[in-house]
């Protein structure tokens, strides 16, 4: 389980896209969520494919990463996708019963919808792999600080959207400690109905609920110790540093979503 979960982790490569402001890659991977959603062809989607397999070969990590980071997901994303393709009206139908219609126009818009899941999820997995979480959070931190007017401790929100994203695979390791230490113990969590799978799932949630309180108590004493101070006047050993690189890749995604637009129908 360890090894499928691959968002929020950091993989220390030294590439062209780790050297990349962790701004640049926040806002890179916002616009190209916002730019797939444009893609409505195959031709565009081929466009939003080359974008992420630019970034992968820039990245210098391999593929199969990306693969296992979308393999938790697969099924719910073939679900998704079937929905689309069965519930879908469309002018060419090939067969229909009731309000299940199977057509053309159908079967294109799951093949889509299943293309833009993957591309998400390859595109978020290539910035979580590339940037460090504490530089992450100062990226959130940077593009909130307007809203301190408004009151919200901005600081103190980065720094929980980090340690969120941290310990999902701290929390992955955990519970495939606690599956191994129950199959030892005779525990089969593949046996039996969907009903009785479910209730088996009971004795693992319950310690690693335990386990995520204890960590969560243990982190807070440690800041506590080394008496930590969010927000203004708190000193960073890493400053962020804005470079031609950057505007380089911002002015790239700006390039793609003309060109999306373009051959949209």
């Amino acid at each position: 389980m360890k090894d499928k979960m691959i968002i929020g982790r950091y993989l220390p490569y030294d590439s062209y896209i780790h050297r990349l402001d962790p701004r640049a890659k926040l806002l890179a991977t916002i616009f190209y969520i916002v730019i797939i959603f444009f893609a409505n062809n195959l031709t565009t989607y081929f466009v939003m494919a080359l974008i992420v397999l630019l970034g992968i070969h820039l990245s210098n990590i391999p593929v199969d990463q990306f693969i296992r980071g979308v393999k938790p997901m697969f099924w719910l994303f073939v679900f998704t996708s079937v929905l689309q393709m069965i519930f879908t009206p469309g002018i060419t139908t090939y067969f229909e019963f009731g309000i299940i219609s199977i057509s053309k126009e159908g079967i294109t818009n799951g093949i889509l919808v299943f293309l833009r899941f993957v591309l998400i999820i390859f595109m978020s997995i290539l910035m979580t792999l590339t940037t460090e979480a504490l530089r992450l959070t100062d990226a959130i931190e940077y593009f909130l600080t307007p809203f301190k007017k408004m009151g919200l401790p901005v600081a103190d929100l980065a720094l929980m959207l980090s340690i969120g994203m941290r310990f999902v695979p701290t929390l992955m390791d955990e519970a495939e400690k606690i599956m191994d230490a129950q199959r030892a113990r005779g525990m089969d969590f593949n046996d039996g109905t969907v009903t009785e799978k479910i209730q088996n799932l009971v004795p693992l949630l319950v310690p690693l609920f335990n386990r995520s309180f204890d960590r969560a108590i243990e982190l807070a004493t440690a800041m506590e110790a080394r008496d930590y101070q969010g927000g203004d006047g708190r000193s960073k050993y890493r400053e962020l540093k804005w470079s031609i690189h950057d505007t380089f890749v911002l002015g790239s995604f700006a390039i793609f979503f003309v060109i999306v637009l373009n051959l949209r129908r």
